[in-house]
């Protein structure tokens, strides 16, 4: 599997010149016009309410914890599932192939949880090589998160979807590194994977 390493070539920066403001914790916003019930009830609508999960474990520092990647593929009838809830799988994760086949028409589903405090302008980023050549690289903006809340206890994103490669040439292993980046230019993971394109 391509280590992270060898993707220096391309460039993490998004493509704008947006200046992140300076941070404020959730308490800080609890606590910003208190008294103030319309923007009371705004922020609750931000998901900064009193009903907040708990932390994934006690002392869990992490801000985005991505939860599972689903590989959504036309010619499957089930979802192919990265379950990230331990290292472990993480881990094993970088020696797998999943078949695809060519010309199919596939998406990834990101499920994740937000915790300590709202996450601005977070991004997919994925860097794709074959045969040691960098070949594509995704940037796709997930967006502003809150922390999540009992009655939102998840989030779910679907990426738009793209179509495998096909003929001679395309068929083969790929390997892919993904990132999960904030506009604090956070890196909340980095996941390593890969594909393998065959034959319809």
């Amino acid at each position: 599997m391509a280590e992270e390493n060898e993707f220096n070539g391309f460039n993490e920066e998004p493509n704008d010149n947006y200046k992140v403001s300076a941070k404020k914790t959730v308490a800080e916003y609890r606590n910003l016009d208190a008294e103030d019930e319309s923007l009371a009830k705004w922020k609750e609508s931000l998901g900064l309410g009193s009903d907040l999960l708990p932390l994934e474990f006690p002392g869990d520092k992490r801000r985005v914890v991505i939860k599972k990647i689903q590989l959504i593929v036309n010619t499957e009838r089930e979802p192919i599932t990265f379950d990230l809830n331990n290292e472990q799988t993480i881990k094993e994760l970088a020696s797998k192939r999943y078949k695809i086949k060519e010309k199919s028409i596939y998406k990834l589903r990101i499920s994740f949880k937000v915790q300590h405090e709202i996450i601005t302008g977070l991004r997919y980023v994925q860097y794709i090589k074959k045969a040691g050549i960098a070949v594509d690289k995704i940037d796709d903006h997930l967006g502003s998160y809150a922390p999540n809340t009992t009655k939102k206890p998840l989030y779910e994103v679907e990426l738009p979807e793209s179509e495998a490669p096909s003929g001679f040439l395309a068929r083969g292993s790929y390997s892919a590194v993904s990132k999960f980046i904030d506009d604090d230019k956070t890196n909340h993971l980095t996941l390593n994977w890969g594909v393998e394109i065959v034959k319809k």
